[in-house]
């Protein structure tokens, strides 16, 4: 319902500009027309466009009015505070000043008469209340595009005072030229005769001028956006939260804490000293080579691809809780360079392969070796964040289970990894098959599918036919007490993960992806079972209302330690050297995108919010998040926890999550596209420090 409130209120917006463009321009014009018919006529049609932009407006306020009743403030604020206003201001210019005045050089002009207006119609034509009210909704409109492309996201009045003025100023330069239109209108008749070229010159002339006044502050805008050549990961402008009680139980005084990016000090720890067990024989050795290969997708099709060891995805890594892991990466000829981070697992932060951040690029001939002991059951995945956006659509990602050190299944399960991907000229496939797979499973075999989504865009659409089924897990976690689903569609956001699990019937079931025939995994008793119809869905699946509540060791009714806010949004920025319309964070960009600065064993929660045209699925490294409630509503079912997020438009999510594990921890959009635009900020942990740096000069590129 958002998605729809926000288009349509920016449609009316977009038609409010161009009608009060077209009105400010045939207002102005009145005065150039040589009969009194001529101008009876021209002068009636200012009441459709006076209509229309009253319509327009009312659209506009409708809009912001409905999100005021039914949600967040901060989706709401900046429009009915500033946008709605603006536009009211417009319309009742126009009622107040030009209709009276309309009316009134109507009553004076005769509709059938050739005549020429004399001196007394044509001062009334260029009276500064008539004409004037269609320039400043022309101006107003103006205003408001720019209120909506670039908002005053977090709001404060500050930030609209400069525009404002501005905007005020120039209301006053448009009564002043209006003005002395006015008496000339009196003065000389020679001086209004229609001259269409000269005009054209003349407004010409004056955007140009204008152009040129203002290319000055955009080029230095353009200029200052880009990013210098060599940057610490660690700058950002610190957000040290709101602690919401001195009665915390946790004792921390925050308006005392000392920055973490004040000055280094003796207790100062840098990411490379938060490792995993760096002694010990491994009880899981692998080696991934990263490396560009002509692979053959099932279809036959050929891809040239970027591969962990030759393959995609690259080989699954498969170990058992509590193992102590060690993977050694060696880059063959990938240019850019290449990291393997462990997404979804929270392993130690110099172990979290975030090029910049934890460590250097592995740039081609390097190796770099990871060691961490995976704690945590769960469905995970692992890829490059080395210039990530390329990296994993060309294939350098890969599956990463972690099974129970004690398996509970007492008989044997078919146990399959799911991983969906867009290859570039090929299409949608699951891993290198491109084509409908089949599977022959035994009756009554328990069977759990590992659904992974790694592509960017796509909100991935899975869909269960032939037998009834359990969502267990999500994002690596169990959930509690999964009940029974028939005929829900699950859709994953790029990085999430569900676990689904089943008991094989005597007969065939078919997992489509995207309700496609042709690509998926059909499973039957003997491998070749007749294709089933897809499901027709009606539901999709929702984790707030899924299985049952049980305890957690905090909840929505806990004390946090520090509270932030994080909006999600789009706007006109520049953003290295150019210029486009950008998706931020609380406003901004990186470097300029706030970092949450926490201390270790502290409480957080964090509110999200997107206000944007678009999903964001979030993905926090090192930490689960608890969602606590979705747009204002509590979870009631299993607990949920999540390390990618999806906040569609509109949504409010609360979160809380234990900082346990200390480090500097990137925070982005998993949409690598938007990451790659700067839709990234960082966790920090006081006391933290990182060696490393992003940059031109560097070969650190983590988006």
């Amino acid at each position: 319902m958002f998605s729809i409130v926000i288009n349509a209120e920016l449609g009316a917006l977009m038609l409010f500009v161009l009608f009060a463009l077209i009105a400010a321009n045939k207002a102005s014009k009145l005065i150039y027309y040589r009969t009194e018919k001529e101008l009876h006529k021209r002068t009636r049609k200012l009441y459709f466009w006076t209509v229309s932009l009253t319509v327009l407006a009312s659209i506009m306020a409708a809009a912001d009015i409905f999100l005021a009743l039914n949600a967040h403030p901060l989706l709401w604020l900046d429009r009915l505070l500033l946008r709605t206003p603006l536009a009211a201001a417009a319309v009742l210019f126009l009622w107040f000043g030009a209709i009276p005045r309309i009316r009134m050089l109507l009553a004076r002009t005769r509709p059938q008469t050739e005549a020429i207006p004399d001196m007394s119609r044509r001062r009334q034509a260029t009276e500064p209340l008539l004409v004037t009210p269609y320039q400043f909704a022309a101006l107003t409109g103006a205003g408001l595009f720019y209120f909506a492309f670039v908002p005053p996201i977090p709001f404060a009045w500050s930030y609209i005072t400069i525009p404002l003025t501005l905007l005020t100023v120039l209301a006053c330069f448009l009564w002043m030229l209006q003005s002395s239109r006015n008496r000339k209108a009196s003065e000389s008749p020679e001086a209004f005769s229609y001259r269409p070229w000269s005009r054209r010159l003349r407004l010409t002339g004056t955007f140009a001028a204008v152009a040129a006044i203002c290319s000055v502050p955009l080029l230095t805008a353009m200029q200052g956006s880009k990013l210098p050549d060599r940057l610490n990961m660690m700058t950002g402008k610190p957000d040290y939260g709101m602690a919401s009680s001195a009665e915390t139980g946790h004792n921390h005084n925050h308006q005392n804490s000392v920055p973490a990016l004040a000055s280094a000090t003796a207790a100062d720890i840098p990411v490379t000293e938060l490792t995993g067990p760096q002694s010990g024989k491994a009880d899981r050795k692998y080696a991934l080579t990263a490396q560009k290969k002509s692979v053959q997708l099932s279809s036959g099709r050929t891809i040239e691809a970027w591969t962990y060891n030759g393959q995609i995805p690259g080989p699954e890594i498969r170990v058992k809780q509590g193992e102590l892991v060690e993977v050694t990466l060696l880059n063959e000829d990938i240019e850019g360079g290449v990291t393997l981070h462990w997404h979804g697992l929270d392993v130690p932060n110099a172990e979290d392969g975030v090029a910049g951040a934890t460590q250097n690029a592995v740039m081609p001939g390097e190796k770099h070796t990871y060691r961490f002991i995976a704690e945590q059951v769960g469905t995970f995945w692992y890829h490059s964040h080395q210039n990530s956006k390329e990296a994993v659509q060309k294939g350098l990602f890969g599956a990463l289970i972690v099974e129970p050190d004690k398996d509970t299944h007492a008989e044997a399960y078919e146990d399959i990894t799911i991983m969906t991907h867009v290859w570039n000229g090929a299409g949608m496939a699951i891993g290198a098959d491109d084509t409908l797979q089949s599977k022959a499973i035994a009756p009554g075999t328990p069977v759990k599918l590992r659904l992974i989504n790694t592509q960017d865009w796509v909100r991935q659409s899975f869909i269960l036919t032939g037998t009834s089924f359990q969502v267990v897990a999500i994002d690596g976690t169990d959930l509690h007490e999964p009940g029974d689903l028939l005929g829900e569609r699950l859709e994953l956001i790029t990085g999430g993960r569900y676990d689904v699990t089943f008991i094989m019937p005597d007969h065939s079931v078919l997992l489509s992806i995207g309700q496609n025939k042709k690509l998926g995994l059909l499973m039957s008793p003997d491998g070749k079972g007749e294709l089933p119809a897809i499901a027709k869905t009606k539901t999709v699946f929702d984790p707030t209302r899924y299985g049952t509540e049980t305890e957690t060791p905090f909840g929505p009714d806990s004390k946090f330690d520090r509270e932030f806010t994080m909006i999600l949004d789009n706007r006109f920025a520049f953003y290295n050297g150019g210029f486009a319309a950008y998706d931020t964070i609380n406003g901004q960009v990186f470097p300029n995108t706030p970092m949450f600065v926490v201390k270790e064993n502290e409480l957080v929660k964090t509110t999200i919010i997107n206000r944007g045209s678009v999903d964001h699925p979030m993905h926090l490294h090192g930490h689960h998040m608890l969602v606590l409630s979705r747009n204002n509503e509590d979870v009631t079912g299993s607990p949920w926890w999540s390390d990618t997020l999806d906040v569609a438009p509109g949504e409010v999510y609360e979160v809380a999550f234990l900082a346990d594990n200390p480090g500097l921890w990137m925070d982005h959009c998993h949409n690598l596209q938007h990451a790659a635009a700067g839709m990234t900020m960082h966790l920090m942990y006081e006391g933290v420090t990182s060696p490393f740096e992003v940059g031109t000069e560097t070969h650190n590129h983590p988006e």
